[in-house]
């Protein structure tokens, strides 16, 4: 039974890697398989099931919808770009750190959807590719959703999953390498694209001319959406020192903005995102088929074994481990494999967060290395691809790559001097 689980997990797996059909019919398909062949009963796969963490998306999904909707984010992006004067390496690195900044407190894939369309406006503008600004504005979303709990879903998965660790902590712990990170790879990105990011002078001009207040001055519902939206955040610091789970903020964040900036239910509970929400559904099953046949127990004895024991090998073997896997898969299904792989490593010992941290950046890290490695990839070059701009797997690899090694060394480094 357990070589069962396994195959229907890493047939799921390479299906959704090949994007054949969509990755929610496969994740739900693998997980009716693990219960109709006996893997797990259904009490089974409804207790496999994160809760939390589906809770947390859902009401970030309305908070993030129902704010997007008064223009203010596209308002800091046309602003921050306006900054820039249209100087490319201004340019570059502005878009770079505001993209990075909504990931990090909305989520990365929100903010792509977001700072994307206003991208392509810019370009056209300055008469310049968007493709450059795009792979730029990817990676740094995966970056910059490295540094929070909400920025990114593999940190949402690990944050829920594991209650000693609060949002304050993958702040102080996550944040200074993925900021270091950013800035050093989006330099080497600017020097990369810099020969196709010359800006005519007229077309700077243009670009200072553009209102980005428009669309906020004819939104209703402005500041309010922006007050709960700040004290959403606001609570996620304090969660711990109020004893509420994050998805309980994200929650009763979503019901005051549905009570006091929903003039429609229907179409606020529309922004939530329901092919991801039951993707997840489905993974968690999978991942606790595994569980149940102690898959994921063989998985870590062998890594285990494979590194003696070591704290620092262990480590540094789940960091570039998960990176490789993230970059094959997607680095939501290949987290969910993991988080019990190192529940696995530490049972029976003492709690090491160095093990978590070292899962968080090689997953949200390894998501730059492909077009399929993360959710915000797929989506922007999808946008790209209707404007006509599409690029290619080979040519965002020859990006996301090197992007992605230089991330990694990087975290090698911070582990071992601040971690272990």
């Amino acid at each position: 039974m357990a070589a069962l689980a396994a195959i229907i997990f890493v047939g799921a797996l390479a299906v959704i890697a090949l994007e054949w059909v969509h990755r929610t019919k496969i994740a739900l398909v693998g997980a009716g398989l693990m219960v109709i062949v006996g893997v797990l009963d259904e009490d089974g796969a409804i207790a496999a099931v994160d809760w939390s963490t589906l809770g947390l998306l859902a009401g970030m999904m309305i908070i993030v919808g129902l704010t997007e909707r008064t223009g203010v984010f596209t308002y800091v992006a046309l602003r921050v770009a306006q900054l820039s004067r249209g100087r490319p390496a201004r340019l570059v690195f502005s878009l770079a750190g505001a993209t990075a900044v909504l990931s990090a407190f909305l989520d990365n894939l929100t903010a792509i959807l977001l700072v994307v369309p206003i991208t392509l406006l810019l370009a056209d503008v300055l008469d310049v590719s968007p493709v450059p600004l795009v792979v730029t504005e990817v990676i740094a979303s995966n970056l910059g959703g490295t540094a929070t709990l909400i920025g990114d879903p593999p940190n949402i998965m690990i944050g829920t999953h594991v209650p000693e660790l609060t949002f304050v902590d993958f702040i102080v712990n996550l944040a200074p390498v993925a900021a270091v990170a950013l800035v050093v790879v989006t330099g080497l990105l600017y020097l990369v694209y810099r020969s196709r990011l010359r800006v005519d002078p007229e077309r700077a001009r243009r670009l200072a001319e553009l209102d980005p207040a428009r669309d906020v001055r004819e939104a209703p519902y402005v500041k309010r959406s922006l007050a709960v939206l700040a004290g959403t955040i606001v609570a996620f610091f304090l969660h711990s020192t109020l004893h509420l789970e994050p998805s309980v903020v994200a929650l009763a964040g979503a019901t005051v903005l549905l009570l006091v900036a929903a003039d429609d239910v229907e179409d606020a509970l529309e922004r939530i995102e329901w092919s991801t929400i039951f993707f997840f559904i489905g993974l968690f099953v999978m991942v606790g088929g595994l569980e149940e046949r102690g898959v994921i127990a063989d998985v870590a004895e062998l890594l285990a074994d494979a590194t003696g024991g070591s704290r620092s090998g262990e480590s540094l073997a789940i960091l570039w481990g998960s990176a490789a896997g993230s970059a094959l898969v997607d680095n939501i299904p290949f987290t969910a494999a993991m988080i019990p792989v190192v529940d696995e490593l530490q049972a029976g010992g003492q709690f090491d967060d160095a093990l978590w941290w070292s899962l968080a950046l090689g997953a949200c890290f390894g998501g730059n290395a492909t077009v399929i490695a993360a959710a915000a990839n797929v989506a922007a070059t999808g946008v790209l691809e209707r404007s006509g701009n599409a690029i290619s797997f080979r040519r965002f690899l020859a990006v996301g790559l090197p992007a992605t090694a230089v991330s990694l060394v990087l975290a090698t480094f911070y582990l071992l001097l601040f971690q272990l």
